[in-house]
């Protein structure tokens, strides 16, 4: 599959199915390359949908 920048939910479900797939994969494997890119993706599809945390006050870190 071409790969390209992830824009909703079920293509990101589609990345994580992949990425499980072809996590083990060693470098220099045929699909290094596409769970490296899968990787990345997710990674930035992750970043501008999954809220942060802004300054987590630490008090109630203890208590969770």
């Amino acid at each position: 599959m071409a790969w390209k920048i992830i824009s909703n939910e079920e293509a990101y479900q589609a990345a994580l199915s992949r990425l499980e797939e072809v996590f083990d994969c060693k470098k220099g494997d045929e699909h290094f390359d596409e769970a490296e890119l899968l990787v990345m993706l997710i990674h930035k599809y992750e970043q501008e949908n999954e809220p942060a945390f802004i300054n987590p006050d630490p008090i109630e870190g203890l208590k969770i």
